[in-house]
This record gives C-alpha cells, sequence and structure tokens, in this order.
C-alpha cells in the first residue's frame, strides 16, 4: 500500500505505526492522505467515522521538522485526542480556555522549547494576537483544520470562526493547510476549498459508507416499549439514544432509570457541571447508555459504542449520517435505529420557520424524510446523497436488503385509494383534513366528525374497510414521505400533490412497505442471534467481560475515557488469543511500545488467572 512512497521512508513510516498505534497495515486512503502531508501539498480529505483520519496528520507530525497545529471545534474533542497521544508516548498539547493558568503555561512552556509535535487549539484562539505571536516563534510543519465541514453554511454544523481560518495563509504563509472531515457534501467540499483558499489541494475522498453499520427505520408507536426492545437486544453494551427535545430526554432516561436501565441524561439544560460529568461518566465506561439531544455531539469518542438510537428523526441527513456514525468506530458491527412520526417533520418545520434562512433546512427535512418513508437501501441512499456511487445490490445490512419489510403486493391500488380518497374528502371545501381523520374515513370508522359532516355518504368512506387503521396511516405517512401528498404546513392537513395526481393515473406507484408483525418481529430476533454468534466466534466472552471491567477501572483512575487504555477490537483480540508472554501480548491489535510497557503485566496478569481458574474446574 505503500509503494509510492520512497523505499527509505517505507520502513520508518511503518516502525512509526507500530511503535506508537500497534498497528501493522493501513486503512484504505490513510497513506494517500499523509503523502499529500509530507509532501508539502495542501489537501482535502473525507473518512467516514471510525476511518482513522486523525493518524493521516498525527503520524505525519512525528516524521516532519517542527510543530503540527490542529485546529479543533470543541474542548472535549480536544482533549480526548490529546490524552490519547499522550498515553501513546507522543509529546501533545492543547491551549484552551478550559485550562488552568498553570496549564497554559505549562503548554506554552513545551511549545516554545520545541518538544511538542502537536498542539490543538480552538479556532477562536488564533484570533489572539499571543497566539500568533507564538506560532510564529518557532518552525511550524503544517495546518490541519479537523471538523472542517464547520466552516460552510451548507455544513450541518456551522461555526463562524471557522470563516476566519483563512488567515492561517496570511499570517502563517508558506505554511500547508490540511483539511478533513467526515461528513461533506459536494457543495460543503468546493466550500471548504474556497474559505480556507486552499491552493490547488489533493482531494482524497474516501467511500462514505459505513459497511459495519446496520441500519433499522420504523414508525414510532409506543417509544418506550420500542426503546426497551432497542435495549434488551444490547444488553450490556454501550449506546447512544437520541431525543429531539429536552423534555423528551428527561423523560426517557427517568423511566429507564426506574425500570433497572441505567443511564445519564445530557442536553443544554443541564448545568455546564453536570453536562460534562455525564460526558465524562460515558466515555470512561462508569455507564453505558446516554440519553441526550443532538447537544451531545462531536466531543464523543468512545470507540465501543454498538448501537445508536434515535427516538426521533433527526432534522437532516448530515445529522442522521454523524449521529450514527458514533457507532462502532472501532471497525467491529454496530446498530442503528430509527423511529420517526410525521410529528418530528412538523417540529422541525416550526424551527425552519423561525430562522432566517428556509429554503435548503426545508429541502434537507424533505430528504431525511423520504429516507424514513421510503423502503429502499439505506446503504445506497446515504452514499447517493453525498454524491458517490454505491456498486452493490444488496448491502446485507440495512432492514431492506435484509428483508425485514414485507413489501405491500399492489401498492399502485393502495396509492391510488388513498389519493383518490383525500380528493373525495376535500372536495368542494377550501380545507383539508389530517391523517387521522383521513383514515377514519378509508377504513369506514364512524366517528362523530364523520357523523356531524355527512361524510359517511361519500364514494370513498370504507373503501380500505378490510385494512386496519394502522396499516392505512402507515400508508399514508409513506405517500407523505415520497411526495406523493403534502402535509400543508399550518394545520397539518393533506392534500394531493402532483406526483400523486401521476399514481392516481396509473403513471407512478409508490414503494409502500407493511407495518412489522409479531411473526416478523421473532424471525428478524432469531437471524440477529445468530450473526451475534457468528460475530463472536473464536472469542471467550468471559474473560472479554473481565478485561473490559479491568479497563473500566484504569479509565476510572486517570481519568481518561476508556478507548484510550484499549478499544474492544483489542481486548477481543486478546480475549481469542489469551496472550501470557509479552511477546504475544505486542502482536495484539492497537498494542504499541507505550501501552505494551504500561498495561501488558496488568491484562496479562487476567488472562492467566482465569487460564488457571478455567484448568481448574
Amino acid at each position: 500500500m505503500i509503494g509510492d512512497i520512497k523505499k527509505d521512508d517505507q520502513q520508518q513510516i511503518l516502525d512509526t505505526l507500530k511503535k506508537y498505534w500497534g498497528y501493522t497495515s493501513f486503512r484504505p486512503f490513510q497513506v494517500e492522505a499523509m503523502r499529500s502531508v509530507l509532501e508539502g501539498r495542501e489537501s482535502l480529505t473525507i473518512m467516514p467515522t471510525g476511518g482513522g483520519k486523525s493518524l493521516c496528520f498525527q503520524l505525519p507530525a512525528l516524521l516532519s521538522e517542527g510543530m503540527a497545529v490542529v485546529i479543533s471545534p470543541l474542548i472535549s474533542l480536544m482533549k480526548d485526542q490529546v490524552d490519547d497521544l499522550r498515553d501513546k508516548g507522543i509529546e501533545a498539547r492543547c491551549l484552551n480556555s478550559g485550562m488552568s493558568l498553570s496549564s497554559r503555561n505549562e503548554a506554552i512552556k513545551g511549545v516554545k522549547s520545541g518538544g511538542i509535535k502537536l498542539l490543538y487549539l480552538a479556532p477562536e484562539r488564533l484570533q489572539k494576537e499571543e497566539t500568533v505571536e507564538l506560532l510564529k516563534s518557532i518552525k511550524l510543519s503544517f495546518f490541519v483544520v479537523d471538523e472542517a465541514h464547520c466552516i460552510s453554511h451548507w455544513g450541518h454544523d456551522f461555526r463562524a470562526d471557522y470563516r476566519t481560518l483563512w488567515r492561517i495563509k496570511k499570517v502563517f504563509n508558506p505554511a500547508k493547510i490540511h483539511a478533513f472531515t467526515a461528513t461533506a457534501t459536494k457543495e460543503v467540499q468546493r466550500d471548504i476549498i474556497e474559505q480556507l483558499r486552499l491552493d490547488t489541494p489533493d482531494e482524497h475522498i474516501g467511500h462514505i459508507d459505513r459497511d459495519n453499520l446496520t441500519y433499522r427505520i420504523a414508525p414510532r408507536t409506543n417509544i418506550m416499549t420500542q426503546v426497551v426492545n432497542v435495549l434488551k437486544k444490547h444488553e450490556n453494551e454501550p449506546g447512544i439514544i437520541y431525543c429531539l427535545r429536552r423534555k423528551d430526554v428527561d423523560s426517557v432516561s427517568e423511566k429507564l432509570n426506574k425500570m433497572g436501565y441505567k443511564n445519564l441524561s445530557y442536553h443544554a439544560g443541564l448545568p455546564d457541571s453536570v453536562r460534562h460529568e455525564n460526558q465524562d461518566m460515558f466515555a470512561r465506561e462508569e455507564v453505558d447508555i446516554i440519553v441526550a439531544t443532538v447537544a451531545f455531539g462531536m466531543g464523543i469518542d468512545r470507540s465501543n459504542i454498538r448501537f445508536i438510537l434515535h427516538a426521533a428523526m433527526p432534522k437532516s441527513i448530515e445529522h442522521y449520517h454523524q449521529e450514527t456514525g458514533r457507532a462502532g468506530r472501532d471497525g467491529l458491527v454496530s446498530f442503528c435505529y430509527m423511529l420517526y412520526g410525521g410529528m418530528d417533520y412538523r417540529t422541525w418545520n416550526y424551527f425552519i420557520e423561525q430562522s432566517s434562512e428556509q429554503e435548503i433546512p426545508r429541502d434537507k427535512l424533505k430528504s431525511i424524510y423520504n429516507f424514513c418513508t421510503r423502503p429502499q437501501c439505506r446503504h445506497k441512499v446515504l452514499v447517493n446523497y453525498f454524491g458517490q456511487e454505491y456498486d452493490k445490490e444488496n448491502c446485507g445490512a440495512c432492514d431492506y436488503c435484509l428483508k425485514e419489510l414485507d413489501m405491500v403486493e399492489d401498492p399502485a391500488l393502495i396509492g391510488q385509494k388513498i389519493v383518490a380518497g383525500i380528493d373525495d374528502i376535500r372536495r368542494g371545501r377550501t380545507y383539508g383534513f389530517g391523517g387521522g381523520h383521513v383514515a377514519n374515513v378509508l377504513k369506514g370508522t364512524l366517528t362523530d366528525k364523520i357523523e356531524h359532516m355527512g361524510q359517511q355518504h361519500l364514494k370513498s368512506f370504507g373503501s380500505m374497510e378490510s385494512l386496519s387503521l394502522v396499516f392505512i396511516r402507515y400508508m399514508i405517512e409513506q405517500m407523505v414521505g415520497q411526495g406523493f401528498l403534502k402535509r400543508e404546513e399550518e394545520f397539518s392537513t393533506l392534500s394531493v400533490t402532483d406526483t400523486g395526481r401521476l399514481v392516481l393515473a396509473g403513471e407512478l406507484t409508490p414503494i409502500l412497505a407493511k407495518p412489522l408483525i409479531a411473526a416478523k418481529k421473532n424471525k428478524i430476533e432469531k437471524k440477529r442471534k445468530e450473526q451475534r454468534e457468528k460475530d463472536w466466534e473464536g472469542v471467550d466472552e468471559d474473560l472479554f467481560q473481565l478485561l473490559r471491567k479491568k479497563r473500566t477501572e484504569l479509565a476510572q483512575e486517570e481519568r481518561v475515557p476508556a478507548y484510550i487504555i484499549f478499544g474492544d477490537k483489542s481486548l477481543k483480540n486478546m480475549a481469542a488469543s489469551k496472550p501470557v508472554t509479552l511477546e504475544d501480548f505486542a502482536k495484539m491489535y492497537g498494542v504499541g511500545d507505550r501501552k505494551l510497557k504500561a498495561h501488558a503485566g496488568v491484562f496479562m496478569k487476567i488472562i492467566t488467572d482465569y487460564l488457571l481458574q478455567m484448568n481448574r474446574g
């Protein structure tokens, strides 16, 4: 993979990789991205979360003369990265407003002495004259703009301070800039290059797909029952439950704790001290479940999150992609669930109406709603949305491709009945009716409202009487999401769109899935258990849990995220290979020189004691 790099440098790169990171090979696009940095060309690198983008600038920083400066948007994010690097034996520091005066002075002293290889800064700190003077006083190797999508108005996480980073080119010329992010559409990519004034940059666009993630999307019916069903599937596994509003977070968190599912909450309404402590406890594995709003964001760097559950629909595909991207960052199989409803669309739309920019957010909202309601390969939709091709016919990792969704036998007829029914109900009226009322008419349910309006005499009354109300409502929701029906904003009443007219004329056919029934759910659960057994084949799960417990203890003692000690991939490797000598332990995934010295003895003792106990048994 590194054949294009000079032979003299190849061994040095591989030796550095093994010494500090404990890896023996690179992931796709890492070598190309590193080559741009090492050869002094500017670059934009897009890699999926968990793809190893940090390594692309951290390793070159060790091999370059001078100090690399990394711009990062969050204090918690830069702190975790610095802790991780220092645990590997790499001299890294950060400068931010959350540090004590003595810590800041120590970092500045280290920078001036030339002993630091990577310095992490928030973008606003580069606007301070003392920071500029500090950086001008030493030799710089290059600049990195991490989470570069924050620079773009088109992006999903815009930060105004990122728009000032073009000054790097003016103030620190000829220092080169390298931009990195996991989530960027074509528009965002162009904006990053333009705003940073990148000079004919190399563009390394990794495949956006996360093939270790399995996506499942379902209508929200009984929220707590559905949440608990997911938790039962992931007993003793870490996960994040995302809610749309703060009050939903508080309600779900409280109910789960009362049911015995230990969890912490996180949202902007909590005191800063509580929020930070809850985040740190989750990172140190003192708790495995966090219930949060999307305020629980980029600062989360726990590599072994096994599931993400959206209890409501996010406001864009970009947000969904980034939030689900927090699962399985260690490359192991993980799961993403989403429960959605029409109310989510209306809530987000209300927020959009309060903002100055409406057109782009509303288009993004329609895209995510269509993603929820149109049965299709979830991986393909996500990849296509970010402007890439998806060449697999079956991803094997979403509810659609796993055939967990039963498709409606005659979607054209169902679609036509719904469209004709809405036309019938609205005929002669300047106003429409909501989905619940329409479903009652089509089902033939004689409510007081229907009787009062005489709608029991309509041709469409009872036209779908053989189907359940749940089924009809689900069909209506899919028709709205796919653009055949429109939910008029003020009163959420339904009307037929131009494409809906094509359904009525037989020129277009909606793609409709049936609601899941109990028998199908049991079948899905059986397949899930079989897949889990396959994923853990050869791994001693009892030993894995003992190793994980020790990792948690060490993380708590050292006050660092648990993945900094070892990731799940490393623990699974140990629980399968059971190394009891330093030579064998050094071969484990993610074990570099520093970790071998710091942690081998502790973990080998657990393995040795476990083997002795097994032999006695």
